[in-house]
């Protein structure tokens, strides 16, 4: 099971700007127009406005209680002294006192449609960091609903997550059909919590093929050999996979593979296989050297011997009908380098009503092209698998590697 690390998580506060003070200081002064403010209020409240620019915000908040203290305030004086306290709380620290004023000015009614969206997404910014997971996710609704945002959306997610709402998170992050690493990796992880084993599958394919990396790739192999219906006969084929994605490295891993394609009548695979393992320095070295080295004398031996048999059983194989026995004999050829007398012998085999492993034949035919340079044909052979016994995946993982190797 993969445990993704959800870095990203809280960084969306600083991307935002949520410091709070940032959008609130010097977007007002105190008036004395139409809405005016009496001497009495605007006194200590300029004086605070001075101390708050100045960065000293708990001197400002100390002198904001010298307005707080004037009787009969009117509303616009209360929104006033709300606005600069709003904003030298939130600087000093003092949450409580910052999501109080904060509420008070957003609800004042005063606020100009540029301004609403500054304040609630400051006030959101404000319960995320006091971990007040419900009205962080009603504020960061409002300010969504004052003004689209992608990485107030972001941070929405991100809270739905962190309070274990999994399915919210999940219908927002498949609503924006997020395709970044991180969001993909969010996803991933709330289908791990839900045991959305299919879910979380498609999420993992998308990871592996936009950012291919071997642990993406280790995780998606062992599911798909562990699903219902998984046929035995394509282990080599799984183990084909990891091999072109880095994932084979101890020295079983090199030996097992040889020891199957050579059971599959692929000596010249065996053989590659082999030297790989010998060129990592799995094979060749410890105390089983000898058995490596026995390995791979074995498929040199298979190789020479199937060499001075190929034109007889190619033609027994074609006089029987034996379609599968033929599509092997391809897929071999291929393999040793002989591409287009293989890649003939395949779609011929194919091509044969005595196949019994289409899909299968399919899939090699797909691995053959892909091995011999043919992108466009191999993708093409791929797409053409159908298989209910994993043939189809892996040939959709064929596609995913192909065009986003590692």
């Amino acid at each position: 099971m993969t445990k993704f690390r959800l870095a990203h998580l809280g960084l969306v506060m600083a991307a935002v700007g949520f410091t709070a003070a940032t959008p609130i200081l010097g977007l007002t002064s105190v008036a004395y127009a139409a809405d005016s403010v009496r001497a009495e209020v605007g006194k200590p409240l300029q004086e605070a406005q001075r101390l708050a620019s100045a960065g000293k915000n708990k001197e400002a908040l100390a002198k904001l209680r010298e307005a707080d203290n004037v009787g009969g305030k009117t509303p616009f004086e209360t929104y006033q002294i709300e606005r600069v306290r709003a904003s030298a709380a939130a600087a000093s620290g003092d949450n409580g006192a910052a999501i109080k004023a904060f509420e008070a000015v957003i609800n004042s009614g005063r606020l100009s449609a540029s301004e609403a969206p500054k304040f609630t997404q400051g006030l959101a910014g404000m319960y995320y960091r006091a971990k007040d997971w419900p009205n962080a996710i009603i504020w960061i609704n409002r300010s969504l609903k004052d003004h689209e945002d992608a990485q107030m959306r972001e941070l929405l997610i991100q809270t739905y997550y962190i309070s274990g709402n999994y399915a919210a998170a999940a219908k927002e992050l498949q609503a924006r059909g997020g395709s970044s690493e991180a969001s993909l990796q969010m996803l991933a992880n709330i289908q791990l919590k839900q045991n959305d084993k299919a879910g979380y599958v498609s999420t993992l394919e998308k990871l592996a093929g936009n950012y291919p990396k071997t642990s993406y790739w280790a995780d998606l192999l062992n599911r798909v050999s562990g699903k219902p219906g998984f046929s035995d006969r394509l282990s080599l084929d799984v183990m084909r996979l990891k091999l072109v994605n880095g994932l084979m490295s101890k020295p079983g891993d090199f030996m097992e593979m040889a020891q199957l394609s050579l059971q599959a009548a692929n000596p010249a695979e065996a053989s590659k296989i082999v030297e790989q393992g010998y060129k990592k320095g799995a094979l060749g070295t410890g105390t089983d050297a000898p058995r490596h080295q026995r390995l791979k004398d074995l498929a040199a031996k298979n190789l020479a011997d199937n060499a001075k048999t190929a034109a007889k059983t190619q033609a027994e194989l074609i006089k029987n009908g034996d379609a599968d026995g033929l599509a092997a004999f391809g897929f071999a050829s291929v393999s040793n380098g002989e591409t287009d007398k293989g890649l003939a012998l395949m779609n011929q085999a194919i091509g044969m009503t005595s196949l019994k492993h289409a899909d299968e034949a399919k899939l090699h035919l797909g691995i053959a092209y892909a091995n011999a340079g043919q992108k466009a044909k191999a993708i093409a052979a791929f797409k053409s698998v159908k298989g209910t016994d994993g043939t189809a995946d892996l040939a959709r993982y064929w596609v995913l590697q192909l065009n986003h190797p590692m």
